[in-house]
């Protein structure tokens, strides 16, 4: 059953081979939707795109430049008529201590994941309150809710705890309008996000808490993000949704 048949959805930072917005693109084509995938680079956005199936497209897409949201926005409007679906996927980090973090550091982690959500969310919502419809699947982290303690540094965290309380607030604004805004907070998630520096003994210490003993894949996190964008989940909006193997049990 196609349970994304006839929608559409634009996911952001979905190049990246192994990552959680290429598998979530993926897993909502294979349900049926029709996917624009947003990355910093419009070869590989498109790349990514034909990868999974005809018929999807990506474009060059900075988060943190508000008239990149709006113009992505836009092209995908004219060329499929319709929005139904937003992704904010697109994300950084850094694996810093609170006192190593300076400013550039700060900028650039809290822009691309918590002003590139608001940037994004802002660019559609006008056409999701036009139609009446609509849902908003926010990436943040299980760092959010712990205070870090796996990969990214303090700022990481707070970038991620404010996805959650713009998540709360856009779910209560959005409501009356039919447009629902969730938040996923994935565990430890095996993707390239980390660039490979996660040693041995690292990965023994995550793992050890974990209750379900593995680390996640790019695919439990994607099939999280098909609900919330399915009409399966009609009836929830502003919640965070767990996908962590038990590692935050709340």
């Amino acid at each position: 059953m196609q349970i994304l048949k006839d929608k559409v959805a634009i996911i952001t930072g979905g190049a990246s081979p192994r990552g959680l917005g290429k598998a979530t693109a993926k897993m909502m084509a294979a349900h049926g939707a029709k996917i624009a995938i947003l990355d910093l680079d419009a070869a590989q956005a498109q790349a990514a795109a034909d990868d999974i199936g005809t018929g999807h497209i990506g474009l060059a897409c900075n988060v943190v430049n508000k008239d990149d949201c709006q113009s992505a926005v836009d092209q995908v409007l004219a060329h499929f008529g319709q929005v139904d679906i937003l992704v904010n996927n697109a994300g950084i980090t850094q694996p810093l201590k609170l006192m190593e973090i300076e400013p550039q550091n700060y900028d650039a982690v809290l822009d691309v994941n918590l002003r590139g959500t608001l940037y994004m969310s802002q660019a559609v919502i006008p056409h999701l309150r036009g139609r009446e419809t609509g849902s908003i699947i926010n990436i943040s982290s299980v760092s959010a809710q712990r205070g870090g303690g796996i990969f990214g540094g303090p700022h990481y965290s707070a970038a991620k705890a404010g996805i959650l309380g713009l998540t709360k607030a856009m779910a209560r604004e959005l409501a009356p309008d039919g447009v629902r805004s969730n938040a996923i907070c994935p565990g430890f998630i095996a993707t390239d996000i980390t660039g490979g520096k996660l040693t041995p003994d690292m990965m023994d210490m995550i793992l050890a808490g974990i209750p379900m003993g593995r680390a996640g894949t790019a695919d439990d996190v994607a099939g999280c993000a098909v609900f919330l964008a399915s009409d399966l989940s009609a009836y929830v909006t502003g919640s965070e949704v767990d996908v962590n193997g038990g590692s935050l049990i709340h």
